[in-house]
């Protein structure tokens, strides 16, 4: 609904973050971005005042921009703004694991790269529950196949929704301009959506935020 988000500070994250192995190589993954994209102009267009930390060039979402390539840069971003808002809505991909030792100079194929040793990188979402305990907090995880992980996701991660699907299913892998989600909430119980697009999901995203938090609002 136009205008229902008036007044709300709003932090999205959009895109895939790439972790690099030298200064032209990086572990990276197929994420466009375009979901977060998508939640971020419809909350601009609802009325928030919206800051997009994104790793993906982006047309005007009527967001500020704060642009960042690794898990390290999304999270020391993501982290100091979250404290200050009303809602973050974690869309992107972020990867799980970056190189531990990333060289300064270019690996030459004629010295050859028997082993890459990866470290974990920052639990962002963790984070911004534990950093932002009064911020409305969504995640979005992306499963291959089975979503019996996002059931765990949704009660362990401190999220007041998680949003699953399954980069298998046709249209809904990345890239694509639909998505099909199931919705996560921490108490187990799951609403699945169909097959929509991205847009479509976003809208409805907002209006389950919505309803959410007008109903963690205590009553007068």
């Amino acid at each position: 609904m136009p205008g229902d988000l008036s007044g709300w500070r709003v932090l999205v994250t959009a895109g895939g973050t790439r972790e690099p192995i030298d200064p032209v190589r990086y572990i990276g993954n197929h994420s466009s971005g375009k979901m977060g994209l998508a939640v971020t102009a419809e909350a601009a267009d609802r009325g928030a005042d919206v800051t997009l930390v994104t790793t993906v060039e982006t047309v005007d979402t009527g967001a500020t921009i704060i642009r960042v390539e690794t898990a390290q840069e999304m999270a020391e971003s993501v982290w100091g703004l979250a404290p200050r808002q009303d809602v973050v809505v974690m869309v992107a991909a972020v990867a799980d694991f970056r190189p531990a030792a990333p060289s300064a100079e270019k690996i030459r194929r004629r010295d050859g790269l028997q082993v890459i040793e990866l470290e974990p990188t920052p639990d962002i979402l963790l984070g911004v529950s534990e950093k932002a305990p009064d911020a409305l907090v969504v995640g979005f995880a992306a499963e291959a196949g089975s979503l019996d992980r996002a059931r765990e996701k949704a009660m362990t991660k401190g999220v007041d929704l998680l949003v699953a699907n399954d980069v298998l299913a046709e249209g809904s892998g990345f890239g694509t301009d639909t998505n099909q989600v199931t919705i996560f909430y921490p108490d187990g119980s799951t609403e699945p959506w169909p097959l929509l697009t991205k847009a479509e999901v976003a809208t409805r995203l907002w209006d389950a935020v919505v309803r959410v938090r007008q109903a963690s609002e205590p009553r007068q």
